[in-house]
């Protein structure tokens, strides 16, 4: 399709590049413009120490933090001495996750960059967490590249798998990752082959076999008669179907799928799990459990609420100096013996066995983390505590 750009303004994707991110041109004015009077005031060079904090919140009363890998690029090579929570561990409002220590020039422009890494990654990873909750031992795999700018599919499939997702449908984000792709197949296929005994026979015969033959059953079929046809076309080697039936047509979804698994285990396909798709959440998943085998999720995800994060200075040249709601001076975040948190001032000594969390960001980058590794840390994490969905 040719464009007039000249018409249109359009000068390609609405993404900034990297160049313009590490130059902060992707600022907040106001940051550019209080760059202006510091350095017309000779006070561009000042020492600061500040910290991102979420503020104490009912809705969010633990989050899981991610992010932290973007902002470590950003910072590279500039005069900031930043200390961080590793990323995956599960947090508390009031908790800094990240302080940055140095002249106010060396990052004041990129609070808008670091806070939107942060914001949006721990937001996807804490909906991928909470999913993971409700789904137990079941199958989860992020859906959700698609309801958002393909830019930024990769971060998106990234935090979700940090957060406990065992899969992830876009194929750059689980190369990035170095696990493969999960997917089905589309309803497009189905559409255009005809019926869903055509789109099974030839996704089976086609697709590699090590693909697990996970049939999509409602393009055109009442769900019980579209799971018996895919699972007598391919009966050897079918292993899922999947029901991604849109939620003004399915009624009551668990009710739905009772009749499925009812249909295929009186027909001899027991073996054959249920997969379902479908704007599901947490409140969705918990009701399906007793039937349902699997699930990939979207929006739940992918669109989750972000962590809003605040970057607060909270000393100034060597003074504790915050303004109005904030804790000022630097502090500590301990680790005790019964694995809880507790945030002291820096200066303050703490009880015996505590453990300092808050590392040197440029050590935990030093080379790229095994995300694999920050996954099970958020699954033990999560195994271990008391979170409410």
């Amino acid at each position: 399709m040719d464009v007039d750009r000249s018409r249109t303004g359009s000068f390609g994707f609405n993404t900034a590049s990297e160049e313009e991110i590490k130059s902060a041109a992707v600022a907040d004015v106001y940051f550019h413009r209080a760059m202006q009077v510091l350095r017309a005031e000779g006070k561009e060079q000042t020492p600061v120490h500040a910290e991102v904090v979420l503020k104490s919140s009912e809705l969010e009363k633990w989050y899981v933090l991610a992010g932290l890998d973007e902002v470590a690029h950003l910072l590279e090579d500039t005069e900031i001495e930043a200390y961080a929570l590793p990323e995956g561990t599960i947090c508390r409002p009031q908790e800094p996750v990240l302080t940055l220590s140095g002249p106010y020039e060396a990052f004041g422009e990129h609070e808008t960059a670091i806070l939107g890494f942060l914001c949006q990654a721990s937001g996807v990873a804490t909906g991928a967490a909470r999913c993971r909750l409700a789904a137990g031992e079941r199958r989860l795999i992020s859906f959700g590249a698609r309801r958002m700018h393909p830019a930024i599919g990769p971060m998106i499939e990234r935090a979700a798998y940090l957060g406990g997702c065992d899969g992830v449908a876009e194929t750059l984000g689980a190369e990035r990752l170095g696990i493969q792709p999960v997917g089905t197949l589309p309803h497009a296929l189905v559409l255009i082959l005809g019926s869903t005994e055509k789109a099974t026979r030839a996704f089976d015969r086609v697709v590699e076999e090590e693909v697990p033959r996970t049939i999509l059953i409602d393009t055109f079929d009442d769900e019980k008669f579209g799971a018996l046809i895919a699972a007598e076309a391919i009966p050897e080697s079918i292993f899922a179907v999947r029901l991604d039936t849109p939620s003004d047509r399915r009624g009551n979804f668990k009710s739905l799928m009772r009749e499925v698994r009812w249909e295929l285990d009186r027909a001899g396909f027991s073996h054959v799990k249920i997969f379902a798709s479908g704007g599901i959440n947490t409140v969705d998943i918990l009701e399906l459990n007793p039937l349902c085998d699997a699930y990939g999720v979207g929006g739940a995800i992918a669109a989750a609420p972000m962590i809003d994060f605040s970057l607060d200075i909270v000393e100034v040249d060597g003074e504790p100096r915050a303004k109005r709601g904030k804790w000022s001076g630097r502090k500590r975040l301990l680790e005790l013996k019964d694995r809880s948190h507790m945030i002291l001032p820096a200066e303050a000594e703490p009880s015996a066995g505590a453990k300092d969390l808050l590392q040197p960001l440029d050590q935990l980058y030093a080379s790229p983390p095994d995300v694999s590794s920050l996954r099970e840390r958020v699954l033990e994490q999560l195994a271990t505590g008391d979170f409410d969905l």
